[in-house]
């Protein structure tokens, strides 16, 4: 909590830590410490915004409510939900402002695309300000705002909002709404934001809700999201850190699908000012085999059953037409093009929308499609007689095309490179394939997946590996580290107390480590200008190793160091600047928050293990 009162200033672009985050598995908003809806989507994830400031500070609309006198302020999630409270103090007095998406019973295909505000007295009486500039597709649309009997209506393109609720507001010109308002102690101000297309609210087809149905949204929100967490859960003192990490998963996820967004936002640099903004409001296949190892691990069988389930009908067309992401609906054209218009964060230009990534071969997919294949087979869910024909279309995919570079899970936009990564995954799917087969007595051509295996080890063992130092590489004849190797014993290519496996745990600490995190890559192995900053997933992958290797002590104190990166709110970025102390990258982030999940759950397993054994 902010000590002193202080001027609530509304600075342009505050850190990416400054920001919260709310969902209702359709849509997605980011809210400043200072009140500010300066990011949100509807109706989905991946829509054009409606509030956009956060790359555009002039262009891009917000929504902001904010005490007029210096204040001080504290905020938090109401437990296990994704309602924002945030809570104001001023010399006259105090309120809390609750920022949510109503969520519902039925929602999943009848959402009600709503962002509701209710501000509550707590004490005393406090003045504030509401200042409402919708800007639609990105900035490029200023809405034509219409003053009705108790609301207004926002329409531009194929984009509608009503506004209504008990805020004393009124349209100072054609394209803002703003005024000024007392609440006292006990009383609740609404601010009710619902989208629709505005044909329908032209033909007056959406009601506004009133004031009672405002106030049964908030319990229902509320009882919704403390009912899924209830569902899952650890036993850890990490408990809270995790339980946060699931509910940002949930958010992230869209509900008529089961896919889950790799992130909410699009163009939030990895490099300060640079060239590295890519969107990432998509699916990505990778993001599968981790969602079901951390999800099933909590409990939250649902939700990892329908990622998986997404990704195998997205996917399962014909192995020569498999692609690395998708739409968070199953869409396979995702072409990036860049909104020149808009200045970006802290100038951080291109801002892109859409992922040229859709058109990339990464190798790696294989094995995690047939990982997740196996994984799921495990459980009792075995490939019925179409999925395994595709399974086989995989296997042999990958038995045809290890010898070939890839761009890498990395996605690097240069030359093909011999990923050691994507080799190994490729083995992965020749296992999974084989196991998966003699399991299920299921025909397959065994002997040309076994050549392939021997032979994809062979090669991996012998230019993936730097014989003089004894650890494995980045990819052939670049004898360089690269942190997706953490990845190697997580999907069973080499034991984690392999004494190669120990040594190139050691390397990349060495070479890769910076202020007790880790980055991916040195940043000259790619061709893009500007440094990165650490890549959190990769240290919480250390974590893993390290545990498992039975270095405890250091894999808690690495797990805690990436955990100082999250915000005040427990939500974490892609990547972090140690220099300067800031997040990096599109916020909050997915990969990031399964990462930390799963790290959790393998040092609750090693902690165990070691107190059964008296140690």
């Amino acid at each position: 909590m902010t000590s002193e009162f202080t001027e609530l200033d509304d600075p342009p672009y505050p850190p990416i830590a400054d920001y919260a985050y709310i969902s209702d598995c359709h849509s997605a908003a980011l809210i400043s410490r200072t009140g500010s809806i300066d990011w949100c989507c509807m109706p989905r994830i991946d829509s054009g915004s409606c509030f956009g400031r956060l790359l555009d500070w002039e262009k891009g609309g917000h929504c902001r409510i904010a005490p007029t006198a210096p204040c001080r302020l504290s905020r938090r999630y109401l437990k296990n939900t994704l309602v924002l409270e945030t809570t104001y103090r001023t010399h006259e007095g105090a309120y809390r402002l609750l920022d949510f998406f109503p969520m519902r019973e039925g929602g999943e295909h009848h959402p009600h695309k709503q962002i509701l505000r209710i501000v509550e007295g707590l004490e005393g009486r406090v003045e504030l300000t509401l200042d409402l500039i919708p800007r639609f597709e990105y900035g490029s649309i200023r809405p034509w705002l219409r003053a009705l009997d108790d609301h207004f209506l926002a329409m531009g393109g194929e984009d509608g909002l009503l506004i209504s609720g008990n805020f004393c507001f009124e349209m100072k010109h054609r394209h803002r709404l703003s005024g000024t308002c007392t609440v006292k102690a006990g009383e609740r101000r609404y601010l009710s934001i619902l989208y629709d297309k505005p044909e329908k609210l032209d033909e007056d087809l959406v009601t506004p809700p009133g004031i009672e149905e405002l106030e049964r949204r908030l319990d229902e929100t509320i009882s919704w999201w403390q009912n899924w967490a209830s569902q899952g859960g650890i036993d850890s003192p990490y408990a809270d850190s995790v339980m946060r990490s699931a509910i940002v998963l949930k958010g992230l996820s869209n509900a008529p699908t089961g896919a889950i967004a790799a992130a909410a936002t699009t163009s939030l640099p990895e490099s300060p000012g640079g060239a590295r903004n890519w969107d990432y409001r998509f699916s990505w296949i990778r993001d599968s085999a981790f969602t079901v190892r951390s999800l099933t691990e909590l409990g939250y069988m649902r939700e990892a059953d329908g990622f998986r389930r997404f990704i195998e009908r997205s996917s399962a067309g014909s192995a020569d037409e498999i692609q690395i992401l998708f739409g968070v609906g199953g869409e396979r054209r995702l072409h990036e093009f860049e909104l020149k218009h808009l200045a970006g964060y802290r100038g951080a230009q291109p801002v892109r929308i859409g992922n040229a990534a859709e058109t990339q071969m990464q190798l790696d997919i294989f094995g995690e499609l047939l990982d997740l294949a196996w994984t799921w087979h495990t459980t009792g869910r075995s490939p019925d007689d179409d999925y395994w024909e595709f399974l086989v279309e995989l296997v042999n995919a990958a038995a045809e095309l290890w010898k070939e570079p890839d761009r890498g899970m990395w996605e690097m936009r240069g030359d093909p490179r011999h990923f050691v990564l994507s080799k190994a995954m490729c083995w992965v799917a020749l296992e999974r394939g084989i196991r998966l087969a003699k399991d299920l007595g299921r025909k397959a051509p065994l002997e040309r997946w076994q050549a392939a295996l021997r032979d994809v080890r062979a090669l991996i063992e012998d230019k993936g590996y730097d014989k003089e130092r004894g650890v494995f590489i980045q990819a052939f004849d670049r004898p360089v580290m690269d942190a997706s190797l953490l990845l190697l014993p997580v999907f069973g290519f080499v034991d984690y107390r392999d004494e190669r496996m120990v040594r190139t745990v050691e390397a990349i600490r060495r070479d890769l480590w910076q202020d007790g995190l880790v980055l991916r890559y040195a940043s000259e192995t790619d061709d893009l200008k500007g440094e990165e900053g650490v890549f959190l997933a990769c240290s919480f992958w250390l974590v893993e190793c390290l545990a498992r290797q039975g270095r405890l002590s250091e894999a808690h104190q690495i797990f805690q160091r990436a955990l100082s990166t999250g915000n005040d709110l427990g939500l974490f970025a892609e990547e972090y600047d140690t220099r300067r102390g800031e997040m990096l990258g599109n916020f909050p982030q997915g990969l990031t928050h399964l990462s930390l999940i799963a790290a959790a759950v393998v040092l609750s397993k090693m902690e165990n293990e070691r107190q059964k054994q008296g140690r």
